[in-house]
């Protein structure tokens, strides 16, 4: 496949154009391997997003990588890689050894979805013909217009939401939450600025 169809949606022509992925370039391919299913994300992308998610519940604190892995149910090597990646795109920062871990590197207001998305595996627009038809070369097909249309939604939307926005209770169901830690993020919430554990609004972890 020539350069310029991979940079214009190869891929991602496949997972919003049937839902599945067939990515015969790179099949479980990229950071931890970016295992591809029947979704609009990849599998890592989405372990990524879950795992800034459960940081932005205690955006000062560093929570180790074992920690992080307990709560968003992602193996602990396969989540380091992804961490690792997220460290390198600055969303992030860590800290080794005893006590160490990881937190946000900003403000969860200031940390889109997008944001995350980029950092693991951006969503391409289909800028040009991904099957290189010289008649095409104008302007896209139908079928590709809707499929760059559909991609170009989904990154407007992700840009839109922040980490804050998904850690905010909206109706009593959070990110990565069971009834116990949202009863413990209740109680966080309610008790007085630096009267509970992890502060005001954050969740208790236990030592």
């Amino acid at each position: 496949m020539a350069r310029s169809q991979r940079q214009h949606g190869g891929s991602n022509l496949n997972r919003l154009g049937t839902g599945i992925s067939v990515d015969r370039a790179s099949p479980r391919r990229g950071v931890a391997g970016r295992e591809k299913r029947g979704d609009m994300l990849s599998q890592t992308t989405e372990y990524a997003l879950r795992a800034m998610a459960s940081l932005a519940y205690s955006p000062d604190e560093l929570t180790p990588t074992p920690r992080l892995a307990e709560l968003t149910l992602v193996p602990p090597n396969y989540l380091a890689k992804v961490l690792q990646s997220l460290a390198q795109a600055n969303l992030i920062t860590g800290r080794r050894g005893v006590g160490g871990g990881y937190k946000l590197s900003r403000p969860a207001a200031e940390i889109s979805l997008m944001d995350v998305v980029n950092a693991i595996d951006p969503i391409e627009r289909i800028g040009e013909c991904p099957l290189g038809l010289p008649n095409h070369s104008t302007q896209l097909c139908a079928l590709h217009t809707c499929l760059d249309n559909a991609a170009r939604q989904i990154i407007e939307m992700f840009r839109g939401v922040t980490l804050i926005d998904l850690v905010r209770d909206s109706g009593g169901t959070l990110p990565l939450c069971d009834t116990e830690m949202y009863r413990k993020l209740t109680v966080s919430a309610a008790a007085p600025p630096g009267g509970g554990p992890g502060g005001q609004g954050q969740p208790d972890k236990g030592p």
